[in-house]
């Protein structure tokens, strides 16, 4: 026998062994998908570091998320060293925008009493003010809104479940409430404009069906009315055909073979003062607190909406601001680049508007867009917010590689589509327990940066303890940074 086949043979056998290994192993999605050739990526990555540094980039200059973001949340997920060596490699005088945490020379010593397997929660109670039957206190952290479609049924699935172990709120995105929501994970229901799930015949809200499914669902504990999100604002939104299977078609109550389209303005209401009545009206109903979710671009709706509320007669339980960064929809290039105001500007304005009202001690606020690392959540929180959300990088910690796929149904690790054969890749209970373990570091993190500054809890930081660096050797406190905004539009 020729010598090239005594060497290929073992050769093939070893290839062979590892696709068997591939295939049936259930921590990597993107190895059961793609057997041996999948293990280059980890190769890559592996040498990704000494590549970027003398060839092509820096740990700081890949999008939407760096290469030391994404590292912080992979290894928290997995539970491996989350910590970075030899100091910061971030050029911190040249570097515009840069968030400094100013701690205090005697940092809180009090004993944490929450238990470390969940989630701390908010200061505040949620639809307390508003006498709401159904309150409850929040967590501080929620996976923002991803509908079923959008993300896979196991995707879905893993994130409920990691919301189960963690405390944590999922917000189900717009697409209804599906069964892979149902796994123990506390829900938010979103409503957007195709009211998916609480729909009659012609496609218009029916406060009985919603009903119905808060009944049947007890896990249900808010409803949010999605008025925009921060990829594409003032578009509506779309599911493609090619991602509509059966189950989606009937969940949402829409037919096979043709793309979903949800409009950009709501049927049930017309202006701040006709949603504040389906507002009180879903309330009654459920029992349930209300919120909605939008962008901001003009800030007359928010200023109508806050003076309507003075009377207290009627009010939303809590309001979410979505920064223009955010983007876990697909959308045409000039909507996701340049529509909607970033996050720290669109929530400083709108949250002075209810302030000078008197009105932001009446609801709740939550924000969203990019927001899932220490230091940004915590600039959320003395911004005012009392919970923020996490989508993006949640998809992450399930094992999204940022292959930037999602529109196209083809993603490599199963997270953001409805291909059977990359689904089956993404094993929903290791991926929960990752989903885990990244919230929980999570919340671990930014309770020891509160500490750091003196306190015992998140939302007793204001912006008074935080520093914006410019690219200029100077800086300024948050609060100059934000506050002369706040009225401007």
């Amino acid at each position: 026998m020729p010598l090239i086949v005594w060497l290929l043979v073992p050769v093939l056998l070893i290839l062979l062994g590892v696709a068997a290994w591939d295939l049936t192993q259930r921590k990597h999605a993107l190895l059961r998908n793609f057997p041996i050739v999948g293990h280059f990526r980890y190769l890559l990555e592996a040498g990704g570091p000494a590549l970027r540094q003398y060839i092509v980039t820096s740990n700081n200059e890949e999008r939407p998320f760096s290469r030391d973001q994404r590292s912080w949340v992979y290894a928290s997920a997995k539970q491996q060293n989350n910590f970075f060596g030899f100091g910061t490699d971030n050029d911190l005088e040249r570097s515009p925008n840069y968030i400094i945490i100013k701690h205090a020379t005697f940092p809180w010593t009090g004993r944490d009493e929450h238990p470390k397997s969940q989630v701390h929660l908010a200061a505040r109670t949620l639809g307390a003010a508003r006498g709401r039957r159904r309150a409850f206190r929040p967590p501080l952290f929620y996976v923002s809104a991803m509908s079923y479609g959008s993300l896979s049924g196991p995707a879905v699935q893993a994130l409920n479940r990691g919301c189960g172990l963690t405390g944590a709120l999922h917000n189900t995105g717009e697409g209804g409430v599906a069964r892979h929501h149902l796994h123990d994970g506390p829900l938010i229901w979103q409503l957007g404009t195709g009211y998916f799930g609480a729909r009659d015949e012609t496609g218009n809200l029916s406060i009985e069906r919603l009903v119905e499914r808060t009944q049947v669902s007890p896990s249900i504990r808010a409803i949010e009315i999605k008025l925009s999100q921060g990829a594409k604002p003032g578009k509506g939104g779309v599911l493609l055909a090619a991602k509509i299977t059966s189950e989606i078609a009937a969940i949402r109550g829409i037919p096979m073979g043709k793309d979903c389209m949800s409009p950009a303005w709501h049927t049930a209401f017309r202006n701040a003062d006709e949603l504040l009545d389906v507002v009180e009206r879903i309330a009654d109903a459920t029992g349930l607190p209300v919120g909605i979710k939008s962008a901001v671009g003009q800030t007359g709706f928010f200023e109508e909406l806050a003076d309507l509320m003075q009377s207290g007669t009627r009010g939303i339980d809590y309001l979410v601001i979505d920064g223009g960064e955010g983007g876990t929809g697909a959308a045409p290039l000039a909507f996701s680049d340049h529509v909607a105001l970033p996050f720290k500007l669109a929530f400083s304005r709108v949250y002075r508007i209810f302030e000078e009202r008197g009105v932001n001690d009446r609801l709740l606020f939550g924000g969203s867009g990019r927001l899932g690392f220490p230091e940004e959540a915590l600039l959320a929180f003395a911004m005012g917010c009392d919970m923020v959300g996490i989508a993006r990088e949640a998809m992450l910690s399930i094992g999204c590689i940022q292959a930037q796929q999602c529109h196209t149904g083809h993603c490599p690790t199963g997270v953001a589509t409805q291909n059977r054969w990359l689904m089956r890749g993404l094993d929903p209970t290791d991926k929960a327990a990752r989903f885990a373990n990244y919230v929980l570091t999570l919340d671990h993190d930014v309770m020891a940066l509160a500490h750091a500054c003196g306190f015992e809890h998140p939302s007793q930081v204001t912006l008074d303890h935080l520093e914006i660096l410019d690219a200029s050797f100077g800086s300024r406190s948050a609060t100059q940074v934000f506050a002369p905004h706040r009225l401007s539009s």
